[in-house]
């Protein structure tokens, strides 16, 4: 068709006439749009038409985005093939370009398992225009392959990569100069110093991410690993960040259940500054309240919230610890705090709707249940809050729609199907109450109140044959109970 088009052109127009530009544009145009609307078939073949008519000279650069398009095809094979090809057709003076299609072919290396060949794409990468990005990178193909001394070499790589951002000093008024402090207060938040902070951040993500990536393997145990990134982040720019890796190495020591390790790592933090501090007397407190030590918990609650006012989750544990000692009015207070501080604190909102539950002020109750459904949708915890409460309303109806909604997300749980068969009884619908009973007994055939409530069912249904297997079972599990023996022979006199 292209072909075509040309000769006519051709018969119509001079050849100087012909405006390749607006051409290329147009057919780079659709080949995008194509992309964006994923008709990957149709925008490879306009694309193609492109880099093959001779007329547009630098259309090679254009198997970029084919390869591109068969990454999202996940045709790894032919995406290396044009990424390779778009490099060999672009100059060297094209470094950051060149740069960018290696890091995108490393990327497809790893996708396809080949590491090795990942590898030496970032390891070029990093020596000649070191980046966040192929730094990471270079670590995950190194945990992949196992190499732990490439490891270490790869996090200090990539802990060596210039951020080449300003120094916050640059954003405070050395003078009382009204222009010069008018100037400062117009660039501290502007699009580039968003862009800074985001740069910084995405930073500090990978950094962190490596590390516990990396600290389990690198040394005979975590914690050695652990201790080791430490050492190398305070050697560096990213010395802040030396803390939160102790933090983490606290957590690690908690989800292998040493809490005498973790509370050990975090006492370490406690002269440090007010944010670490505060972060370290924050877990402290949680730990030593799961422990049910409430005069511990609470110092390290005070002690956190002292080191940082405006610390939600550690607000959240000094209402803990007060409605702990059964002051349920001054918890909500700590909660609602927490809350003013940090609206999306789903634990502030759900205990403060738990006490408020407490103090019987069912209305505040419902508002904060519903609040945080709308933020965690279909949370099994906070559907069951929601149906209780209206069941303490006395809304039958409102209770049952929510156990409902809550069996669609945990259709196995016994205790919400009893609740649901507990509810129909009580409106006099005793075959929705069996139906629900009985699914709650074929999950849990354990649970006395429901298989007595089966056996009375068979009873008043006149089917006592039927019951005599629920009234054996109860007499199994509670055999120091006359009346399970007396029930069974009472059904078999009635049968």
């Amino acid at each position: 068709m292209e072909r075509v088009l040309v000769r006519q052109r051709e018969q119509v127009t001079t050849p100087e006439n012909i405006n390749l530009d607006l051409t290329y544009s147009v057919l780079f145009n659709l080949a995008s749009q194509y992309s964006a609307n994923e008709m990957y078939t149709e925008a490879l073949n306009t694309y193609q038409v492109i880099v093959k008519n001779k007329m547009f000279s630098n259309a090679g650069i254009l198997k970029v985005n084919m390869g591109n398009i068969y990454l999202k095809q996940r045709n790894y094979s032919k995406a290396i093939k044009f990424y390779r090809m778009a490099l060999d057709q672009i100059p060297s003076v094209h470094k950051e370009m060149r740069i960018k299609i290696m890091q995108n072919i490393g990327v497809t290396f790893i996708k396809t398992g080949q590491y090795s060949d990942a590898i030496n794409s970032f390891e070029h990468i990093m020596s000649m225009a070191p980046n966040l990005k192929a730094g990471y990178n270079l670590i995950l193909s190194y945990f992949a392959i196992g190499d732990r001394e490439k490891m270490k070499k790869a996090f200090q790589k990539l802990i060596a990569v210039p951020l080449e951002i300003d120094e916050d000093e640059k954003y405070i008024s050395p003078s009382d100069d009204p222009h010069t402090n008018l100037l400062i207060e117009a660039i501290k938040n502007d699009h580039l110093r968003q862009m800074e902070r985001e740069r910084k951040a995405m930073a500090e993500k990978y950094i962190m991410t490596a590390a516990k990536l990396i600290a389990p393997v690198i040394e005979t145990s975590f914690a050695v690993g652990y201790d080791w990134c430490v050492e190398v982040v305070k050697a560096s720019q990213y010395v802040e960040l030396a803390n939160d890796l102790e933090i983490n190495k606290a957590i690690t020591y908690l989800r292998q259940r040493d809490f005498n390790q973790a509370v050990d790592t975090l006492k370490m933090l406690e002269k440090k500054d007010s944010r670490v501090k505060s972060a370290a007397a924050t877990n402290l407190s949680g730990l030593y309240f799961l422990q049910n030590e409430f005069s511990q918990a609470s110092s390290y609650a005070d002690l956190a919230v002292n080191s940082d006012r405006y610390n939600p989750s550690a607000l959240t544990n000094k209402g803990n610890t007060v409605s702990a000692n059964g002051d349920h009015e001054k918890a909500a207070e700590f909660y609602k705090e927490a809350l003013r501080n940090d609206s999306s604190c789903t634990e502030a909102l759900y205990n403060l709707g738990l006490t408020y539950k407490k103090l019987n002020r069912l209305d505040e109750t419902l508002d904060c249940f519903l609040k945080l459904q709308a933020i965690l949708r279909n949370d099994a915890q906070v559907l069951y809050q929601i149906a209780t409460v209206h069941e303490l309303m006395k809304d039958p109806s409102q209770a049952i729609e929510w156990l409902m909604q809550l069996i669609s997300v945990v259709p196995t749980d016994s205790k919400v199907l009893a609740k649901l068969g507990e509810l129909y009884d009580s409106e006099g619908d005793k075959s929705q109450a069996f139906q629900y009973y009985y699914e709650s007994y074929r999950y849990f055939p354990s649970n006395i109140e429901v298989i007595e409530w089966l056996g009375a069912y068979y009873i008043d249904t006149q089917f006592c044959e039927k019951a005599i297997q629920y009234f054996e079972r109860a007499s199994l599990i509670q055999p120091t109970q006359v009346k399970w023996q007396l029930m069974v022979a009472s059904c078999f006199r009635r049968s």
